[in-house]
C-alpha cells in the first residue's frame, strides 16, 4: 500500500474523516444503480463516473475494491412513493411490452452508455427480481423484532418504535416530529400506522404485472428494501462505502440505515458518499421544462438545448472539472471549454507515450525544473487524497503536461530531469489521465493511418517546396479538427484545441 492518507466526506458525520476500511486492504462499495425503464440521462451518468473513480483510485492505491451496483428492475413507484404505479410496468403497459423486456432493453442500453463512459463494470451487478426470497427474509426478520407490522397483505416499518431505540433521519438531519406535522394523510396510504412509515412489502392488486408469492400473500417488495437485501448479500451487514446522488438521501438512503439497524443493530456502511445534483443552463433538469437531457442526445447533439454533438469523453473529462460534491451546470458554453481540455490532456498523452530518455552527459540537471514536476506530481496525488478532489488534480495534471510539451518541442532536454524523474513525469501523466481518470483517446480504427499518410505527404510536398500542396492538407486537416505540429526535426499532427 502507498503511503496516502486518504480522506473522504462522509455525508454521516458532515465531515471529512480518515478512510480507515473495515477489513483492509479489502474495500466493499455499494452504489444505487438505475431503475430501467428509459435511457441513461445525465443524472445517472455522474454517479457512474464519480463512483467509477473512486474505485479506480482506490485500486490505484492498492486497495481490493468490491464494487456492488444495483439494477432496480422492481418496486420502484412514480413519485418514489408508497402508492401508485410500478415505473416499469407503466412502461411495459404504454409499449405493449413484458415489464422484463423494458427492463432489459434499459439495462442494456445503460451498460452500452456506460461503457462509452469508459466505466468499469462493477464486480457484482445484482436485480432487484433475482433477490426476492432475500427481500421476504429481511421482512419477516423485522416483523421479528417487532419494527414492522403488516395491513390487509402489505407491511410497513414502523418508524415511530424505531425511533425509540435508534434515530430516524440521522443521515439527512431530518426531524421525525417535523416528518410527522408536515404530512397529511393521502389517499390510499390510511392503512399506515404513521405517515412517516413506509413499505418494505406491498400487497398486489389482481391486475399487478410484477409480483410474487409471500407470507403475506401476492405482492412485490418495497424500494428501499432491495438495497439493504442485495448490500448485505454481498458485502455483509456491515461494508465501508456506500454511495449514491443527493437526491437519494432521502428517503431512500435513511431507510436503508433503519432496515440496517433494525435487523443487524448496526448501520449497513461505514461512510456515507452523495454526489451533487446537475443543472442545464442553470436550472434543474425536468422534463416538464424541456431541458431533460439523455446521453445518447449529448452524444449525437440531437437536443434542441445543444449547440453540437459531445463525445462520451467529453461529457466524463467536464464531469471531472468539478468535485464530484459540488453542483454541475451543464451549458454549451462549458462543454466546449470542456471539449479543449480534454484534447490538450490526450495531445499530452500522445506525446508522453512516444517520448523515450535520452542521456546527455553534456546536460546538466535542472534543479528547478525537477522540483516544479515533483511539487506537481506530490499536489495531483493531494487532491485526490483530499476526498477525491479531481477537479484539483486535473489542474495540477496541466502543470506536468507543459513540462511534457517542453520536452517534446526541444526547449527543456529530458537529460535535465534525470532518468528517475523524467520516468515519473511521464508515468504519473500517464497514470492519472488513464488508469486514475478513466480517460481515452477517441479514435476511428483508421484514424492515425490516414493521418500518417497525409503527414507523410505533407512532408513530402515540403521538401519538394510544393507551397500550395504544404497549405492544401493544413488546412484541409485543421477543417477536420487537426493541426500540424511543423517542427525542426519532425512533423507531427495534433488535435485542434
Amino acid at each position: 500500500m502507498k503511503p496516502h492518507q486518504l480522506k473522504l466526506y462522509n455525508t454521516l458525520s458532515r465531515q471529512k474523516e480518515d478512510f480507515a476500511p473495515i477489513n483492509p486492504p479489502f474495500v466493499g462499495m455499494y452504489v444505487c444503480g438505475p431503475t430501467v425503464y428509459g435511457d441513461a440521462h445525465l443524472g445517472h451518468g455522474r454517479p457512474a463516473v464519480t463512483f467509477d473513480t473512486v474505485n479506480r483510485y482506490l485500486t490505484h492505491l492498492g486497495y481490493r475494491v468490491r464494487y456492488v451496483r444495483n439494477i432496480t428492475d422492481v418496486g420502484h413507484l412514480q413519485g418514489d412513493a408508497d402508492e401508485g404505479e410500478d415505473k416499469i410496468a407503466k412502461k411495459a403497459k404504454l409499449e405493449q411490452l413484458e415489464p422484463m423486456e423494458v427492463a432489459q432493453q434499459y439495462t442494456d442500453t445503460y451498460h452500452r452508455d456506460m461503457a462509452l463512459l469508459n466505466t468499469w463494470k462493477p464486480s457484482i451487478e445484482p436485480r432487484a427480481t433475482g433477490h426476492i426470497p432475500e427481500q421476504i427474509a429481511l421482512v419477516e426478520a423485522i416483523l421479528a423484532e417487532g419494527l414492522a407490522y403488516e395491513v390487509n397483505g402489505s407491511v410497513y416499518f414502523d418508524v415511530l418504535k424505531y425511533n425509540e431505540s435508534y434515530k430516524y433521519g440521522k443521515l439527512s438531519g431530518r426531524v421525525l416530529e417535523d416528518l410527522m406535522s408536515g404530512s397529511r394523510t393521502l389517499d390510499g396510504q390510511d392503512e399506515k400506522r404513521n405517515a412517516a412509515d413506509f413499505a418494505l412489502w406491498k400487497n398486489a392488486s389482481p391486475e399487478h404485472l410484477m409480483k410474487w408469492d409471500s407470507p403475506w400473500g401476492k405482492g412485490f417488495p418495497g424500494w428501499h428494501l432491495e438495497c439493504t437485501a442485495m448490500s448485505s448479500k454481498y458485502l455483509g451487514t456491515q461494508f465501508d462505502i456506500h454511495g449514491g446522488g443527493m437526491d437519494l438521501l432521502f428517503p431512500h438512503h435513511e431507510c436503508e440505515i433503519a432496515q440496517g439497524n433494525a435487523c443487524n443493530h448496526h448501520d449497513p456502511a461505514k461512510y456515507w458518499m452523495h454526489n451533487n445534483m446537475i443543472t442545464i443552463n442553470g436550472q434543474k433538469m425536468g422534463k416538464s421544462l424541456g431541458n431533460f437531457i439523455n446521453l445518447q442526445e449529448l452524444f449525437t447533439g440531437n437536443h434542441k438545448l445543444l449547440e453540437q454533438a459531445y463525445s462520451p469523453m467529453t461529457i466524463r473529462y467536464f464531469m471531472l472539472t468539478a468535485h464530484y460534491r459540488s453542483t454541475l451546470d451543464f451549458s454549451n458554453e462549458a462543454l466546449k471549454a470542456a471539449q479543449k481540455g480534454y484534447k490538450k490532456l490526450i495531445n499530452g498523452l500522445r506525446i508522453a507515450r512516444m517520448l523515450e530518455f535520452t542521456p546527455d552527459e553534456a546536460v546538466a540537471l535542472d534543479g528547478n525544473q525537477i522540483q516544479q514536476i515533483e511539487s506537481s506530481i506530490t499536489a495531483a496525488y493531494r487532491a485526490m487524497d483530499d476526498d477525491f478532489n479531481t477537479a484539483q488534480a486535473i489542474g495540477h495534471l496541466f502543470n506536468l503536461l507543459k513540462k511534457i510539451n517542453s520536452v517534446f518541442t526541444g526547449q527543456l532536454a529530458a537529460a535535465a530531469l534525470g532518468e528517475e524523474v523524467f520516468a515519473k513525469l511521464k508515468d504519473t501523466f500517464i497514470t492519472f489521465v488513464v488508469d486514475i481518470l478513466g480517460l481515452i483517446e477517441e479514435k476511428g480504427d483508421v484514424q492515425g493511418a490516414m493521418l500518417e499518410l497525409l503527414l507523410k505527404l505533407y512532408s513530402e510536398a515540403k521538401t519538394a517546396r510544393d507551397y500550395s500542396k504544404v497549405d492544401e492538407i493544413r488546412s484541409g486537416l485543421k477543417a477536420l479538427g487537426f493541426v500540424v505540429k511543423d517542427m525542426k526535426e519532425k512533423i507531427d499532427w495534433a488535435y485542434e484545441e
